[in-house]
């Protein structure tokens, strides 16, 4: 799995588990709605490292958190 895929599926579970839908992450994270679909969906293959914190930050996790896959973080 590649760093942009790992990233993507934390950000869709983390998004999911607090019931939030991808326009309310986006206007917490303070990036478009596009930003967070195309993340989730695959489609953004460039992620500022802004735009990781803010997320990282409005999901309440580390940035280093969604840069771990799932199998790094249940070890």
């Amino acid at each position: 799995m590649d760093t942009m895929e790992t990233i993507s599926d934390r950000v869709r579970e983390l998004r999911r588990a607090q019931g939030l839908d991808q326009r309310e992450l986006a206007a917490r994270a303070g990036v478009s709605m596009q930003t967070i679909s195309n993340l989730e969906t695959g489609r953004l293959r460039d992620l500022k490292v802004s735009t990781l914190s803010a997320l990282a930050r409005s999901l309440g996790v580390s940035p280093a958190e969604l840069l771990s896959p799932a199998s790094v973080r249940a070890a």
